[in-house]
C-alpha cells in the first residue's frame, strides 16, 4: 500500500448518501461495522434532493409506488403522508430517517469519490477534496438514474431539447408544441403535465404498453397487487385481474389512439398513470411512433408523418455509470455489473453495490434488505460463521433468476429489473440463514 494513503483499514467506505447509501450506513452501524460515507451534495437525499446537481426529479414529482411499499423496512412513512408523497415529503422522510438512526455523523457532505482502486489488501480511495484513504471495503451507492441516455437520431433540430432529468418546471412548455420521446413512467408523467400547459403534446412510443391506475377503489394499485402476491395468485391470473382493473378504471388505451402492446403485462415495467388516457381522450396528448429523423423545426416519424414542434423532451432513461472505478472491478457483462443478487461481487468479499435494481414496486425496502444482508454477511465472515462461508461459496457459483419466470422485453430499461416480491423474500431468507442462532 502506498504510504501516501491514510490508513482506515478496519473501516468501510460507502459512496453516496441517497436512499441506498443511507440504508447501508444505518445497517452497518447497527452491526458495529465502522463506516464512512461520502456524498457529493451538501445534504443527503440524492435524487430526492430537488434542485441539487445530482437530482433528476422535477417540481411536480411524486412517488410512483405507494408509501407503504416504498418505505424502509423498520421506518414506515408517517400516517399523515398521502399515499404518493411529493419529493418535498420524501426528502423530509429521509432526513427523519437519518436523524432517527443518527446517520449524519457517518457522512461527509460536499465530498465525492474521485477514484477507487484495489490494493493488495482493501481499497484505495481518492476524494475530490484531495485526501487519499485506504479502506477495508467499498459499498457503491451512487445511484443509476443520473447519467442521461440520449438517442442518436439522424438530422438536426433547431428548437429546445431537454432530457427528462433536466426538466424541472412546466414554464418551458407553456403554449408550445411539445414532443416527449419515451413512454416509460417519467415520459408519461411529463406528457400529462405538458398536456396542461402546452398547445399540443405528442408522445413518441417505440411500442405500446400496459397501463395501470394509481388507485383501485381508493387503494394504491401496488398494494392491491401485493395482496394478490401474498395470496399466491399465479402470474396468469394476476395479469388477468390487473388488466381488468385498468380497463374498469380507465377504459381502453387503444380506443384513444395509444398503440397496443407487443408483450404481456409485467414483461415491461408497468406504466402507473391514471391521467394519460384521460388527456389522450381529450386530444391533448397524441401518440406517435418512433422518431425517424429530426427535421429542422419538426420531427419525422417512422410512419412518414411529420409534426412541427418547439420543444423535445427525451425521457429515454439513464446509462448505468459508475465513473470512479474500473468496470473490470465490477464484473461487468452485457452492459451492467454481473453481481450475485445484483449486489455482491461473486469473487470478492470487499465490494458491494447497493440499489442497483429496477423493481416493479418500491425500492427502498428492498435496498434496506440488501444492506441488512451485506452487514450480516460481513460480520458473519469476521466471526467464521459457517453459514456465511456457505453464502460465500454460493455467490461464486450460483445464478438466480430474479425475474421469477417473467420474460422481460429486451431493452436497456430492463437490465436491472427484478420481480420485487420474490426478490424481497430471497433477501429475507438469506438474512435469516446468516443470523439463525
Amino acid at each position: 500500500m502506498s504510504s501516501k494513503y491514510t490508513s482506515t483499514s478496519e473501516r468501510w467506505c460507502v459512496i453516496g448518501a441517497g436512499t441506498s447509501g443511507l440504508a447501508v450506513v444505518k445497517n452497518f452501524a447497527e452491526r458495529g461495522i465502522a463506516v464512512d460515507c461520502y456524498e457529493r451534495a451538501d445534504n443527503l437525499g440524492g435524487n430526492w434532493n430537488f434542485g441539487k446537481p445530482g437530482s433528476s426529479v422535477c417540481r411536480s414529482t411524486h412517488l410512483i409506488s405507494s408509501k407503504a411499499l416504498t418505505a424502509y423496512v423498520d421506518f414506515p412513512m408517517p400516517k399523515e403522508y398521502p399515499e404518493y408523497p411529493s419529493h418535498e415529503l420524501v426528502l423530509r422522510y429521509l432526513e427523519s430517517y437519518a436523524d432517527r438512526f443518527d446517520l449524519r455523523r457517518h457522512i461527509q457532505f460536499s465530498t465525492a469519490a474521485k477514484r477507487i482502486e484495489r490494493a493488495a489488501s482493501g481499497w484505495l480511495v481518492t476524494l475530490t477534496d484531495g485526501r487519499e484513504l485506504a479502506y477495508r471495503g467499498i459499498v457503491i451507492a451512487n445511484g443509476h438514474n443520473w447519467d442521461p441516455r440520449w438517442p442518436d437520431f439522424a438530422g438536426t433540430f433547431k428548437g429546445v431539447v431537454l432530457h427528462s432529468s433536466e426538466y424541472k418546471t412546466p414554464d418551458v412548455l407553456d403554449g408550445k408544441r411539445v414532443l416527449v420521446v419515451g413512454a416509460g413512467n417519467s415520459g408519461c408523467d411529463i406528457a400529462v403535465e405538458s398536456a396542461q400547459h402546452a398547445s399540443q403534446t405528442f408522445l413518441s412510443m417505440r411500442r405500446g404498453y400496459h397501463y395501470l391506475p394509481k388507485f383501485f377503489h381508493g387503494t394504491p394499485i401496488d398494494v392491491v397487487g401485493e395482496r394478490l402476491l401474498w395470496c399466491r395468485f399465479p402470474l396468469w391470473l394476476r395479469r388477468l385481474l390487473a388488466g381488468g382493473m385498468g380497463w374498469l378504471v380507465m377504459g381502453s388505451p387503444h380506443a384513444v389512439g395509444l398503440p397496443r402492446p407487443d408483450h404481456r403485462l409485467f414483461e415491461t415495467h408497468p406504466i402507473i398513470n391514471s391521467q394519460l388516457i384521460y388527456h389522450a381522450a381529450h386530444g391533448d396528448v397524441a401518440a406517435k411512433p418512433n422518431v425517424a429523423r429530426l427535421d429542422g423545426d419538426g420531427v419525422v416519424f417512422t410512419d412518414g408523418s411529420r409534426e412541427v414542434v418547439d420543444v423535445i423532451v427525451y425521457a429515454t432513461g439513464f446509462k448505468i455509470t459508475i465513473p470512479f472505478v474500473d468496470p473490470g472491478e465490477l464484473n461487468c457483462r452485457d452492459g451492467r455489473p454481473d453481481l450475485y443478487l445484483n449486489m455482491m461481487h461473486p469473487q470478492h468479499d470487499d465490494l458491494f453495490v447497493a440499489g442497483l435494481i429496477q423493481p416493479d414496486s418500491g425500492q427502498w425496502g428492498l435496498v434496506d434488505r440488501q444492506a441488512r444482508l451485506m452487514a450480516a454477511y460481513i460480520t458473519g465472515l469476521d466471526k467464521g460463521n459457517r453459514r456465511a462461508r456457505l453464502l460465500q461459496a454460493q455467490k461464486r457459483e450460483a445464478r438466480i433468476d430474479l425475474a421469477r419466470g417473467i420474460k422481460y422485453v429486451n431493452s436497456p430499461r430492463h437490465l436491472l429489473e427484478v420481480e420485487h416480491f420474490s426478490y424481497a423474500r430471497l433477501l429475507d431468507r438469506e438474512y435469516r440463514r446468516l443470523t439463525k442462532e
